[in-house]
């Protein structure tokens, strides 16, 4: 085996590794890793079998989204990815212009939110669940084009008051950290204008 031969299979080696670790990892992301050119990394997927970042967020989602029981797939903001009821969740948005300001292409802040407070409530194992407070950061601006990964995890749950973190990324780095209490409801009465 000649050494273009060994650094390929390592490279691959790699490439798997990476993929699994994390899943929505684009080809230009892997190329800035494995420091190779975004050819070479479609080259190697190819050659894996493995499908592109969408066609692999797209086979996963297709499993979480039956799983919600407070919100329809519509109500999600972004893409449901993974969901296991009173314990964690993830999704995918990927931002678009129509979310952006247009004069400097940062995305608004009422998309991260939605995002965040959508899959805090899908976490909820209820027919109705509502936000009842939330204390959210921002720490970095988000512009079109990049995807944004959001991670819920329930810290507390007292009854049928859920606490949930939220924990948004573009990459490696942070862009929002919220914490929300949700409480879960077995109905809604509408009548509230009875007499």
């Amino acid at each position: 085996m000649g050494k273009r031969t060994q650094r390929r299979k390592a490279r691959q080696e790699e490439l798997l590794k990476k993929i699994a670790e994390d899943p929505f990892l684009t080809d230009q992301e892997l190329a800035e890793m494995l420091s190779v050119s975004v050819q070479t990394i479609r080259l190697d997927r190819l050659q894996l079998n493995i499908p592109e970042v969408r066609e692999r967020i797209k086979s996963v989602a297709q499993n979480a989204a039956p799983k919600v029981r407070s919100l329809t797939e519509e109500e999600v903001m972004g893409e449901l990815i993974d969901l296991e009821l009173g314990k964690q969740a993830i999704s995918v948005l990927e931002t678009k212009q129509e979310l952006a300001f247009k004069r400097t292409g940062i995305v608004r802040g009422h998309h991260l939110f939605a995002q965040a407070n959508s899959l805090a409530v899908a976490l909820v194992d209820a027919p109705v669940a509502l936000t009842g407070t939330c204390t959210v950061r921002f720490c970095k601006p988000v512009k079109v084009g990049q995807r944004l990964v959001a991670k819920a995890e329930v810290i507390e749950k007292k009854k049928n008051k859920y606490t949930v973190e939220v924990r948004t990324k573009v990459g490696q780095h942070e862009i929002l950290v919220g914490t929300f209490v949700v409480f879960a409801l077995e109905e809604v009465n509408n009548d509230s204008d009875r007499s």
